[in-house]
């Protein structure tokens, strides 16, 4: 564990924004490792990290560099999760500020018929397994600040909904539906994309965990918390001999398949953060545990470069993008570049090291030397 968090120091201090500078959800996957190291370990270097980063891109009014809420990115969203503990922490009225600016494009985001969020607005009438991620934790964060309980449970409601329209007979989700129907990758019947990428997957068992650990356990969350702790375990069966999890998850004998590792991490997250904050408990718990623990070491052990993590699908999606049409079939998943390093992987390492790293775990590498100091983020 030392030696990743060597690496994620390195790492930061060279860090470059991911799109020179604007406000974007890959920084954002940095930020909130950054966030929870400094909660797990105490060490003030990660909240130094964070605020170098952070504040560049945080005006005195609230400003956002770069941000556009007229282009209804629902990526954008995903960063101002620290916002919360940086406001708390610092007592600086321009975090809340910048965060009722994100929360202004999510009230008029455009939504499906269903009342999900549109991923884009250049992607119409479509809900991504990624978008529950980028804006549905913020929203919950949001509405726990300032006490709007109704943006609790439009949340929880999109979130069962998602479920619901991307469920496959495998327990698994696909990555997309297209309420229109109209997309070529959309099946003419159920709206859905072809197949279950892995990173997909990783943002949805992110997304579950991350809502439901921060809300209480009662009616309006206990059907969803049970449907969560089903996929956790559905994706625990799916850990391969690796260790790891394949880019194309219901196609795992598919030619050209490989075991990717920023999906990896997330699960590893995922399920580090259920068991410890008790999502899932007894031997669901302890099965998770020792899969997410698994998958941390055997990603430290084999795909830590010098250039960062290695084996991280860079980028996929659906439909048409720079000219090229993307099908959503489990060959598509094979054809996107896989490179070392990218944002995407490496905050889920970092968010995944924090979880084990937080204190009075059972499995012995929790209790690292804490060196907490006033003002540094505190929530877990």
């Amino acid at each position: 564990m030392q030696n990743l968090l060597r690496h994620f120091d390195r790492y930061c201090a060279s860090y470059a924004p991911y799109k020179g500078g604007a406000w974007c959800y890959e920084d954002g996957c940095i930020y909130r490792g950054l966030d929870l190291l400094a909660a797990a370990t105490g060490d003030v270097r990660w909240h130094a990290h964070l605020r170098r980063l952070i504040d560049a891109q945080v005006a005195p009014d609230g400003a956002l560099a770069g941000y556009d809420a007229e282009g209804f990115n629902i990526d954008n969203i995903l960063p101002g999760r620290v916002l919360f503990g940086l406001a708390r922490d610092t007592g600086d009225p321009r975090y809340m500020v910048a965060a009722a600016r994100l929360i202004g494009q999510l009230d008029r985001h455009p939504r499906t018929a269903t009342g999900n969020y549109w991923h884009k607005a250049r992607y119409p009438h479509q809900l991504w397994l990624d978008g529950l991620y980028m804006a549905l934790p913020f929203q919950i964060e949001y509405a726990l600040a300032t006490g709007e309980q109704r943006r609790v449970s439009d949340a929880l409601q999109q979130l069962s909904t998602a479920l619901d329209l991307t469920a496959t007979p495998g327990g698994l989700h696909v990555h997309g539906h297209d309420a229109s129907h109209a997309q070529a990758w959309a099946d003419a019947v159920t709206g859905q994309s072809p197949a279950v990428w892995a990173r997909a997957m990783g943002w949805l068992a992110m997304a579950l965990v991350d809502a439901l650990v921060i809300l209480p356990d009662d009616a309006a969350t206990h059907a969803l918390r049970q449907r969560t702790a089903a996929i956790l375990v559905a994706l625990a069966q799916r850990q391969g001999a690796s260790g790891l999890w394949p880019q194309v998850l219901d196609a795992p004998e598919l030619a050209g398949n490989y075991d990717e590792s920023s999906a990896t991490a997330m699960f590893a997250y995922a399920f580090l953060r259920a068991a410890r904050l008790g999502l899932v408990t007894g031997a669901e718990a302890a099965g998770l545990r020792g899969a997410g623990l698994r998958a941390l070491r055997v990603l430290e052990q084999t795909r830590m470069t010098e250039h960062g993590l290695a084996g991280i699908c860079r980028v996929a999606g659906l439909g048409t993008l720079a000219g090229r049409y993307r099908d959503g079939t489990p060959a598509y998943y094979l054809t996107e570049d896989v490179v070392a390093g990218d944002a995407k992987g490496m905050g889920p390492l970092m968010m995944a090291s924090a979880e084990a790293a937080f204190p009075g775990q059972p499995d012995g590498l929790g209790g690292l030397p804490r060196r907490r100091l006033s003002g540094q983020p505190s929530s877990q």
